[in-house]
């Protein structure tokens, strides 16, 4: 899925609209133990409870491409019978009508979903009715083609609320609030099918979760099948641990600095796309290239590559580099520039020692305080320093 399809389905978690068929929910405590479930029509529920649970919804379908928002191909295996692309599949049919289905889902979930404390599973089934498109990509609100069907999972902690005191408007006075155990927003959850080319994709399901460090692989693995994809932390450090590896000793400033300014071209060129970018072996290889990595390192670029990536495809250039900033980091000080204006930054030698030099050619600001800055003994204006 791209950031249109995503941001497609989340505007469906509106009150005006009424997608969403059938919800159902399980509580479960820090032992792992059931406590009660409900299912219900969702439009049954009372107003202010379904303006809840929308928000719920939206938010299991909000994040980042390729850090957050995971979308994953399940095997073939797992579309055979017993799979778990097939149960999901026959989980999604049964429109959460089959009891037997919805409660076997709740054991997988139980059983794979590694947390301590209580927690909350929602799963809903929604059927949007999908408009048509114009050349020119305006919708076609009554020109609906294809149908789209699918789940929703969201898997919500539940906390008590924060002590205090709180006013009593019938005793007219403040006084000891009591905790209640309040539903929070998911740490993780799903869409399945994924929404695809505007159409539905049961080859794909859309991971979500909250901390992009925390994707809780066992989970993935039972519920889903799937490769279990590096978190945005882990690509970062296999791009750096393969810069460092590939470079040697030869790893200086100017080189680091002109990879990270060929992948950004690369990202810049493929902004008009809705996709996350995917950085590709061969792409970083003709990063290294391009910015003056010699061969005898390069001749070591495979095997390094290999041995990090383990089998998995492609990293995310939004994951391995800050896409808005290059940040220089010494002992007391940090510089941050521009992406595109890193060529403000370079390297001198100066009576023996080594700086960082940043041209003073326009305003130049101390905490926000406009000043000037001064060269033997005349004024002359400086510039921003890059932040």
């Amino acid at each position: 899925m791209n950031k249109k399809e995503v941001l497609e389905i989340r505007k469906q978690f509106q009150p005006e609209n009424s997608v969403i068929t059938r919800i159902c929910g399980c509580y479960v405590d820090h032992e792992k133990e059931k406590k009660f479930e409900r299912k219900d029509a969702f439009l049954s529920l009372p107003e202010e409870e379904i303006c809840k649970y929308l928000d719920i919804f939206k938010k299991t379908v909000s994040g980042s491409l390729g850090k957050t928002l995971l979308d994953m191909e399940f095997p073939l295996a797992q579309e055979e019978p017993g799979g778990t692309q097939e149960f999901l599949l026959r989980l999604r049919n049964s429109r959460l009508e089959d009891e037997a289905l919805v409660e076997e889902f709740y054991e997988k979930v139980i059983d794979a979903f590694d947390f301590s404390e209580n927690y909350y599973i929602i799963l809903i089934h929604m059927v949007y009715d999908i408009p048509g498109k114009t050349s020119d990509g305006f919708t076609m609100d009554d020109a609906s083609e294809n149908v789209y069907e699918g789940l929703l999972c969201s898997i919500c902690p539940v906390g008590l609320s924060a002590p205090g005191l709180s006013y009593n408007a019938t005793e007219n006075r403040m006084e000891n609030r009591l905790q209640d155990w309040v539903m929070q927003m998911p740490l993780s959850g799903f869409l399945f099918p994924t929404f695809s080319d505007r159409t539905t994709d049961i080859h794909h399901v859309l991971y979500y979760v909250k901390k992009a460090k925390d994707i809780y692989p066992e989970f993935i693995d039972a519920m889903f099948g799937t490769k279990i994809p590096m978190t945005a932390d882990r690509q970062k450090e296999v791009f750096q641990t393969l810069i460092t590896e590939t470079l040697g000793e030869s790893c200086d400033y100017e080189v680091v600095k002109e990879i990270y300014e060929q992948i950004y071209e690369e990202v810049t060129e493929q902004r008009q796309t809705e996709e996350p970018f995917e950085l590709s072996k061969q792409e970083i290889r003709n990063a290294f290239t391009r910015s003056g990595v010699s061969e005898e390192a390069m001749e070591q670029f495979e095997t390094i590559y290999e041995q990090l990536m383990d089998g998995k495809e492609t990293l995310f250039a939004e994951n391995v580099m800050d896409t808005k900033k290059l940040e220089v980091t010494l002992p007391d000080v940090c510089i941050k520039v521009k992406q595109d204006r890193t060529d403000l930054v370079e390297t001198r030698v100066l009576n023996g020692r080594k700086y960082f030099v940043i041209p003073a050619d326009g305003s130049v600001e101390i905490n926000g305080l406009d000043v000037v800055v001064k060269k033997e003994g005349k004024e002359t204006t400086g510039t921003n320093i890059p932040s």
